[in-house]
């Protein structure tokens, strides 16, 4: 038999792109599994066997043919297939048997392993018992099964059959569960010594007793230790006057062996019922009882050595413990027993928790609020000099414990001991790390984020309870509801020539709030809801105290400066407002009260000089426009000068949580700490594909309590925000690909993944990248891929675009427009590419459509001149690219919004509908997306709808996620599915 001596890496990935099947044998141990090229040709460098497949012919028949095949023993096959499951290019049938393998260890691991005899009288082990869940997931897999995986027809089939999935997987669970408790304890537990023998024996005198196992095989024991305490008096015992702590314990500790029944949960016994047999519960366990014990108590003994003399007992009842073994099971051996499956239970009476939390706050000299509130301090305390204490306080049940308790406890070193006239149970190695954590000091803004999420990472491992104090605590109230009851509120400004709605006037008072504490701010309310003119209030607002009085800088995007121009002139009237852009840079005779409006590139630019200026307030709109903190932009913008800091934008999240960190750390400095601990700490746990999971709900849950008090986001659907906006509907329109388009998109899904699977790294990630772009400018019109553009574009004069008849969103386009404009209706038409938009311009001209394009290139007031001539009606068609109009603009005549394709953020796209659905919107709107069917969009819209579900848009990674994608994922993703047209 061919012998695999070393798996290198490049065998690894030549054997994975290998088909592979399992061959069973009798005894099951004996079974091989042969991997195969499809193409025919041998394994390269490796002696071969010839298999016999069974092979899908070209009329759709069966057709039987030889191929050279490598063949190894199961037990060499598995550390081959468990790798190539996860390897770059593997074969589906592959893969699926590496699943397999990781399934049967899975169900070794935990001991689910049973004697019996094989149908030609070999000593034989199997998978088993198996409970619901692991039947169920057997099936599943089994069902998902790919025809190569069994490929091998049956002997002396008539017409050709090919092996059950589910009954050739059993089989493959079987060799490996026959191949692995080959040892002396096997003999112990069966007791036959053939079950603990490398060579196969046969033993049909077996027969009998594997078929009673057999019968069985749904049965099967849980074992638990249930903790003894011999020698201590009870809570309150008769001397309880003594010392506080009494460390002379004269205890004695034992471990029984408890067994549960698998099937019936109610059904306890110890083990020595059972072995004895003569009680009701001792019985009804059945006669595997003790083979089923021993076989798990044979895992337990390797979670935990000192129940090893257990195996070689008469009867496996109880085991004395030493302190040192009593200590082990409060910590450690604890978590290991639990982790196999064995729980440890105590006596109730024994209060056995060592519990430490931490008090955070003023020292207690400097608990009072000064004469003024709390508030008149805090600038200066959150200075990195103002430091607070962190406190430690410890209990042992409902009893708090001084220090000199606590050294008492941890210089006893025992597990038992009487504290205050009641005995405790207490892990001596927690008593040890408890002492050792020292009061320290920290800085105003970690106490403050300690307070806010109510816990603190443990310097000795996971998190500790916090409680603020003095008037951290009276703070942490007062911001823990950004929108609640704030004493006298705050009244709009009577220079303000408008009337703030509700959710705008609160919106003013947390600003207000927040600014006048020294804390910085994020008004994150959805597109529309009217974030400029609250900004403009709190302007006017704060020009009435002198403290907090100064010019107002607002940094922003070049095509939102005439907005907000417009805007301050309309509701603030008298207030100067100047621009300090392109060719006026001036800031000569800045008033107090006055507005200057800037850009980002303009601030990046001169930024030395926008810091000589001491600024009331400095403002970010579309703030993640500096979500790369490491961006030139962004280092520039922390270095002006202000009294205060407001981030805007309906977007705090894009892309990835690191984004929320850079707005936020530019608002209120410090507040998540250094990027890499926050990515630690949140961003990873939340991010990390495991979304469901307790860990990173714990983090997302931390995060958001945290960051809650410093963001605050509204959105159109929330109760009273927005009651007078019409209604909106979002409808995905499926369409099909032309033949066209259908013979594009399989061909370069061919090239692209035979290219992507000779690449690595940088390399691959980027004809990741162009895959998935090609496709989807396929899925827009063949002329967008293949460059067929039209005078102007870059081609030829005389070159002609055909755009009818090549696409089904075209197609769909243009009778979605005849319905639409024959009814009086004016459309936003949103696409990612301008390519495609220039297609659509020129195909709707010829057409006799009345349209106009937006994109990155519009000059400002081109840009401006359009925005009227739509909201005139003038233009009933816009068409838009979503990168250059997805913000910023008031389109509120438009009542139908069209995704001609589909970006990678749902964020992104329901900025870009907010366009049309905003404040001033008087008709219903109806939002059309684009989906060509059995293509990359029909997964994009699947994973935009799971995105769309979490909460604040906390998106993982979008188009960059999908270049981490393994070969067998992305052409999963990438096939075309379904019938071309």
């Amino acid at each position: 038999m061919p012998f695999l001596p070393t798996v290198t890496p490049a065998r690894l990935a030549e054997l994975a792109r290998c088909a592979a099947v399992f061959l069973p044998s009798d005894p099951p141990r004996t079974g091989r599994v042969a991997f195969w090229r499809p193409d025919g040709e041998p394994v390269a460098d490796t002696p071969h066997d010839r298999l016999c497949v069974a092979l899908p012919g070209e009329d759709g028949a069966v057709e039987v043919c030889e191929v050279p095949a490598l063949v190894l023993p199961v037990t060499e096959a598995l550390p081959v297939l468990t790798r190539a499951r996860a390897a770059r290019g593997t074969h589906p049938a592959a893969a699926f048997w590496g699943a397999a393998a990781v399934l049967a260890l899975q169900l070794a691991a935990r001991g689910r392993l049973l004697p019996g005899v094989s149908p030609e009288g070999f000593d034989a082990w199997r998978a088993g018992p198996l409970d619901p869940g692991d039947v169920e997931r057997l099936r599943d897999l089994a069902a998902a099964m790919p025809p190569y995986a069994h490929a091998v027809p049956l002997a002396d089939s008539d017409p050709v059959a090919l092996p059950d999935p589910e009954r050739q997987l059993r089989a493959f669970l079987d060799a490996v569960a026959d191949g692995l408790p080959r040892s002396p304890a096997a003999a112990l537990v069966t007791g036959a010594p053939a079950f603990a023998a490398a060579a196969p024996s046969h033993v049909p005198e077996q027969r009998a007793w594997a078929a009673d196992v057999a019968a069985g095989h749904d049965a099967g024991v849980r074992i638990s230790l249930r903790v003894e305490v011999q020698g201590a008096d009870g809570p309150g015992g008769r001397d309880a006057s003594r010392a506080p702590v009494d460390t002379d314990s004269p205890a004695t500790f034992t471990a029984v062996l408890q067994l549960h029944s698998l099937t019936d949960p109610t059904l306890v016994a110890d083990a020595a019922e059972v072995w004895v047999g003569t009680s009701a519960a001792g019985q009804a366990f059945g006669p595997r009882a003790r083979m089923d014990t021993l076989l798990t108590l044979r895992r337990a003994a390797d979670a935990w050595a000192p129940l090893t003399p257990l195996l070689s007992a008469a009867v496996p009842d109880a085991l004395q413990l030493a302190d040192e073994e009593v200590a082990e099971l409060l910590g450690p051996a604890s978590r290991a027993l639990a982790a196999a499956g064995v729980q440890v239970h105590w006596p109730k009476a024994l209060a056995r928790t060592l519990t430490s939390r931490a008090v955070v706050g003023p020292p207690d000299a400097a608990d009072g609020d000064g004469p003024d509130g709390p508030e008149s301090g805090l600038p200066s305390l959150l200075s990195a000099d103002a430091l607070l204490s962190f406190s430690w306080r410890f209990a042992v049940g409902d009893q708090e414990l001084g220090r000199a308790e606590l050294d008492r406890l941890a210089e006893a070193g025992r597990p038992l001991v009487r504290l205050r006239g009641q005995w405790v149970l207490i892990d001596p190695e927690a008593v040890r790390a408890a002492r050792d954590r020292r009061d320290r000091k920290v800085t105003p803004l970690d106490a403050l984020g300690a307070a806010l999420t109510g816990s603190a990472e443990d310097p000795a491992g996971g998190r500790v309870e916090v409680q603020a104090s003095g008037w951290l605590a009276r703070l942490r109230d007062r911001l823990a509801d950004p929108e609640g009851a704030d004493g006298t509120p705050v009244r709009q400004p009577a220079a303000l020539t408008a009337t703030l709605r509700d959710y705008q006037l609160r919106g003013l008072g947390w600003l207000h709030r927040m600014t006048s504490l020294g804390l910085g701010a994020c008004l994150a309310d959805d597109m529309g809801l009217g974030k400029t003119i609250t900004l403009i209030a709190l302007h006017l607002h704060r020009q009435q105290e002198p403290a907090s009085a100064g010019p107002t800088l607002v940094v922003c995007p070049t095509s939102l400066m005439g907005n907000w121009q417009r805007e301050i002139e309309r509701f603030a009237p008298g207030t100067p407002v100047r621009r300090f852009h392109a060719g006026r840079r001036s800031l000569a005779s800045l008033a107090d009260g006055e507005f200057v409006l800037t850009t980002y590139g303009t601030m990046r630019l001169d930024a030395t000089k926008l810091a000589e200026v001491g600024w009331g307030l400095v403002v970010a709109d579309e703030a993640q426009h500096v979500k790369n903190p490491f961006s030139a932009t962004a280092k520039a913008l922390r270095t002006l000068p202000t009294k205060a800091r407001v981030a805007l934008t309906g977007t705090p999240v894009e892309n990835n949580l690191s984004e929320l960190w850079a707005i936020l750390d530019w608002t209120t400095p410090g507040l998540l700490g250094p990027l890499s601990r926050f990515r630690t700490r949140y961003a990873q746990a939340v991010e990390g594909g495991v979304a469901a999971s307790a860990e990173a709900g714990a983090a997302a849950e931390r995060l958001a309590r945290l960051v809650r008090p410093f963001l605050l986001r509204r959105r159109k659907s929330d109760p009273g925000i927005a009651p007078e906006l019409p209604p909106k509907t979002e409808t995905d329109r499926a369409v099909a690909l032309t033949r066209e388009q259908a013979g594009l998109y399989e061909a370069v899904v061919r090239e692209g993944l035979d290219e992507i699977s000779g690449a690595d790294g940088f390399a691959r990630r980027g004809l990741v990248v162009k895959l998935l772009t090609s496709l989807k400018q396929i899925c827009n019109h063949p002329a967008q891929y293949l460059k067929e553009y039209g005078p102007g574009d870059g081609a030829p004069a005389a070159t002609t675009v055909t755009v009818s008849g090549r696409s089904g969103k075209v197609e769909l386009l243009d009778e979605l427009l005849d319905t639409l404009l024959s009814e009086g209706a004016s459309v936003l038409v949103f696409t990612q590419y301008v390519q495609m938009a220039r297609l659509l311009e020129a195909h709707l001209a010829a057409r006799g459509l009345p349209t106009q394009l937006l994109h990155g290139g519009t000059p400002v007031a081109r840009r401006e001149e359009m925005v009227r001539r739509f909201q005139d009606g003038a233009a009933p068609v816009f068409l838009l690219s979503l990168k250059a109009a997805g913000t910023g603009l008031n389109l509120t005549r438009a009542s139908h919004v069209v995704h001609f394709d589909r970006w990678w953020n749902p964020a992104v796209e329901a900025q870009a509908t907010d366009r049309a659905y905003r404040i001033g919107q008087t008709q219903p709107v109806q939002v059309h997306r684009f989906v060509t069917e059995g293509t990359i969009e029909d997964r994009i819209a699947e994973m935009l709808s799971r995105k769309q579900r979490l909460a604040d848009a906390v998106l993982g990674a979008g188009e960059a996620a999908l270049t981490e994608l393994t070969d067998a994922e992305l052409a999963d993703l990438v096939a075309l599915r379904g019938s071309e047209r």
